[in-house]
């Protein structure tokens, strides 16, 4: 495998383009007949927040499935937003889709649907909504507008951005494509839709070795995470070019990290996402995409297991399993985490931080996720 350092800080830039097309009134006008979505569905009056006895009725069941990580005396806090919320998607039609990521009261308590990033897109175009509000980060909002063109998909906070989609652009992916001229480009759905257009097709990180395998060469660009790239390179007897993207929340592990965890208890099972070190997945005793890190646990019910990824994912699952017990080193997605209950109400309120791609990067783009789902493995 050959590593291919970057020069230069272009990576920002990507982020910056997609912020700017998404608060374009402009670009969102011209996708929607010239009327942007607050034009198109109304700005609705901000409901009352206040914690009353019919708030707490109506949302006590959601608090049993939260109840476990959110102490009953804030709940309180939590009750009317989520309350608003569920009331308001309803009158908008709309859909909210979170990713495994997200907080448990965002997952548990106001989602419709929940999954990985390309579950999620996957889900978008099956659903019978109007409206899609994206609780992750932007390029899986990209994504999902990619598969739904006509459909409107609101972000809650535009800048939840992502360090390995950010670690590339558009521009970055032509110069490597000048530089190794007929070599397959497979990009990780974990990209903008700028370099999504520059690529051959898409891969998640369960089905990247298949994709890798779908090509005659024996030469294939699999970027922007070089951590997958190298995991896939493990697999595989192509030659396999990369670029140095990371995740910020993946690459903290540490192989010796989880040395530690088994040497304390060796009946723990350590579960990895192919995004950490290569070191870090050889002492796995598993490793997979979220979705495969959640069908493991519910599959096998290990005794005593501890999820190599996004804390809040562990918070999410833990009590579909409850036998289960939840080791957590904590690594949490500050991008992740920009959005909440408040962000979420505020865009169904005010139909704001609309998700536009311009039609001609848009066109590009969804033929190489499509190429994906369309791979017959």
């Amino acid at each position: 495998m050959l590593d291919l350092s970057k020069s230069g800080s272009e990576g920002r830039g990507g982020m910056a383009l997609m912020e700017n097309q998404t608060r374009n009134p402009a670009s969102a006008q011209a996708a929607h007949g010239g009327q942007t979505a607050a034009e198109r569905f109304g700005v609705v009056e901000r409901p009352d927040l206040t914690y009353t006895p019919e708030v707490a009725e109506a949302t006590a069941h959601l608090y049993e499935r939260v109840k476990d990580h959110i102490p009953a005396f804030e709940w309180p806090v939590y009750a009317p937003y989520v309350h608003a919320i569920n009331k308001l998607k309803k009158e908008r039609g709309a859909v909210i889709l979170a990713h495994n990521y997200q907080t448990p009261e965002i997952f548990h308590c106001v989602s419709d649907i929940v999954g990985d990033s390309l579950q999620l897109a996957r889900e978008a175009t099956l659903v019978d909504a109007e409206i899609i509000v994206q609780c992750g980060v932007h390029f899986m909002a990209e994504t999902s507008k990619l598969l739904n063109p006509e459909k409107t998909i609101l972000i809650p906070d535009v800048k939840a951005g992502c360090s390995l989609s950010e670690s590339i652009t558009g521009a970055d992916v032509r110069l490597l494509k000048e530089r190794y001229p007929g070599v397959p480009v497979v990009t990780y759905v974990n990209t903008s839709a700028d370099v999504k257009a520059e690529t051959d097709v898409c891969c998640t990180s369960s089905n990247a070795v298949a994709v890798v395998e779908s090509f005659d060469s024996d030469t294939v660009l699999c970027i922007p995470d070089e951590y997958l790239a190298m995991n896939v390179a493990k697999q595989t007897s192509k030659k396999i070019l990369t670029w140095k993207g990371h995740c910020e929340v993946h690459e903290r592990f540490t192989a010796a990290e989880l040395l530690a965890y088994k040497e304390a208890d060796p009946t723990i099972e350590i579960i990895g996402h192919p995004e950490c070190h290569p070191d870090v997945i050889a002492v796995c005793d598993y490793s997979g995409s979220t979705s495969g890190m959640i069908n493991y646990v519910k599959d096998t019910r290990p005794s005593r297991v501890l999820l190599v990824t996004e804390c809040s994912m562990a918070s999410n699952i833990e009590s579909e399993v409850p036998d289960v017990d939840f080791v957590k080193p904590c690594n949490l997605c500050p991008h992740m985490k920009r959005i909440t209950l408040p962000k979420i109400l505020d865009s169904l309120v005010n139909m704001t931080e609309e998700v536009i791609v311009d039609p001609a990067i848009a066109d590009r783009a969804r033929l190489a996720v499509e190429r994906m789902i369309n791979l017959k493995n």
